[in-house]
């Protein structure tokens, strides 16, 4: 199937093959352009946003999220001490899960433990490493793929089908929707982990500023685990919904209001561009990092360290199976489960 959607464009720029993957199935990068000059490209492994170029003026352009050159850097990065998840999709379960366990339907659930004696982004076997297949794609506007899940693969109760559109508006909007059912009950949680820097990949994010939309966030363990509680203050942007300095290091998730609500703004004193974030999840996970530990080169062999990007990861919240009072992060068989986030982006005066 592949295949036959790739020789459908081969004769353009829109589509390249990056390789296969050891099982055999063939990578595709896809590239999204709209009237306005502004692209993005993203790959079926791992359904991965690998760039998003922006104008800035008549003759710059400005790519705002890491990434790397290649397949096998892709690869190779799930093996680095801390897997940077550089633009993937991520699930079944964004976040955290104590030692890997949940309680459902009155069954005990175990899960991988990829984290220390915890459960992170899905196990090792997560949406982040799938071949996801391409359902739709106009090289003008948007992309769809899809994957599925089992409990073979990676531990969670029932078959999963998951499908996300990738859309570009003439206003330079990217808009991520995720729409998946199961067959059994099942937890779900997906997040899109793009690392965005204003002033490009290869810069730190020193000249930038950032507010959180929020009044509080989840009080969390010595292990990043939450304990139920809530703040109304964060240390590492202190005086949560103020514009401030972007932090040099933070890893901390703010309750969002319900409905689609902004959940933050990005924004850069270098060259005026803002970035503002919108979802209809009940929370963001706000993370500073993208270091590849000097091992695996970013684009244009960049050197991604701990301040290259901050992930804005709109979601439910880390841990909710295991704290009733939290959102359900249930999806039942029969049910729809729809996520969307908008990430929209503007030059300022």
């Amino acid at each position: 199937m592949q295949k036959n959607h790739y020789s459908q464009f081969q004769s353009t720029k829109n589509v390249k093959s990056l390789g296969c993957l050891p099982e055999g199935q063939e990578v595709f990068c896809y590239t999204v352009t709209n009237s306005k000059g502004t692209s993005f490209s993203v790959l079926n492994y791992g359904a991965t946003l690998t760039s998003l170029v922006i104008p800035i003026s008549d003759s710059q352009k400005v790519d705002v999220v890491l990434g790397f050159e290649d397949l096998e850097s892709y690869m190779h990065s799930f093996q680095l001490p801390s897997a940077p998840y550089l633009g993937a999709v991520v699930g079944r379960y964004a976040g955290r899960i104590k030692e890997g366990k949940f309680t459902l339907n009155g069954k005990t659930i175990h899960l991988p433990q990829n984290h220390g004696v915890h459960h992170l982004h899905g196990g090792p076997n997560g949406m982040s490493t799938l071949c996801w297949k391409l359902k739709q794609f106009d090289p003008e506007k948007s992309i769809t793929l899809s994957c599925e899940c089992t409990p073979e693969t990676d531990g969670y109760p029932g078959t999963l089908h998951v499908a996300v559109t990738y859309l570009l508006t003439e206003n330079n909007e990217i808009r991520v929707r995720f729409e998946a059912q199961t067959d059994e009950d099942t937890l779900l949680n997906l997040t899109q982990h793009s690392y965005f820097n204003l002033d490009g990949h290869e810069q730190a994010l020193g000249n930038q500023w950032v507010q959180i939309h929020a009044s509080q966030i989840l009080e969390t363990d010595a292990h990043q685990i939450p304990t139920g509680n809530f703040l109304t203050d964060c240390p590492q942007l202190p005086g949560i919904n103020q514009l401030q300095k972007c932090p040099t290091a933070i890893d901390t998730t703010f309750v969002l209001d319900s409905g689609f609500t902004t959940a933050a703004t990005l924004y850069s004193d270098s060259n005026r561009l803002q970035l503002t974030v919108s979802t209809n999840q009940p929370a963001v996970h706000v993370y500073v990092g993208g270091n590849c530990f000097g091992k695996i080169p970013g684009k244009n062999n960049a050197s991604y360290h701990s301040q290259s990007g901050i992930c804005f990861e709109t979601q439910n919240f880390p841990d909710a199976p295991n704290h009733a009072h939290f959102p359900s992060a249930v999806l039942k068989k029969g049910e729809c489960y729809v996520n969307e986030t908008q990430f929209a982006f503007k030059l300022l005066s």
